[in-house]
């Protein structure tokens, strides 16, 4: 049976590893790459066709974002309604629901949160808090954000367990 969330492009198809969650409604398209324990949900779409798309080890992409030519680091939290463009996420990052990146680079444990825009060219630093429109960059211990409790209560173990729980949803 044809696996109907992966889709070739011109020849190159999905590499999708053995223990990855990929939603049932998730399309998948081209050039990308999902590492293990990483988990796609309803509606995303990651589309690997002028760029490539890596997806690493126990990262979660949330309902309905958008990839397209980007890369997303290892125990990265991508939130739902996300667009990501030509865009870099290092490591250990949160990119918060319905923010829009492009051409930028994404510093590794930094929190973009909900609703920010990343312009083209922006390079945030390694643990900075972002927001705004256009965004604006702290260094995260200038804020009185605690990033550890940020990152515990989204935690990339909990969300691989939840896809794990969800016997219908993934294939």
């Amino acid at each position: 049976m044809v696996d109907s969330r992966n889709h070739a492009f011109e020849g190159t198809t999905p590499e999708i590893h053995g223990y990855a969650h990929v939603s049932q409604e998730a399309t998948v398209v081209g050039d990308v790459t999902i590492d293990s324990n990483a988990s796609i949900w309803p509606g995303v779409v990651l589309r690997g066709d002028v760029a490539p798309i890596h997806i690493g080890h126990q990262s979660h992409i949330g309902d309905n974002a958008v990839l397209h030519g980007s890369s997303v680091g290892d125990h990265v939290m991508i939130g739902h309604g996300a667009i990501l463009n030509d865009t870099t996420v290092e490591h250990g990052s949160l990119v918060g629901f319905n923010s829009t990146l492009s051409d930028s680079t994404i510093g590794e444990r930094s929190i973009v949160a909900m609703g920010t825009v990343v312009p083209e060219g922006y390079e945030v630093p390694p643990e900075s808090f972002v927001r705004g429109m256009p965004a604006s960059v702290t260094p995260l211990e200038e804020t009185n954000i605690d990033p550890e409790s940020v990152f515990e209560a989204y935690s990339s173990g909990d969300y691989t367990n939840l896809a794990q729980r969800h016997d219908d949803l993934f294939a």
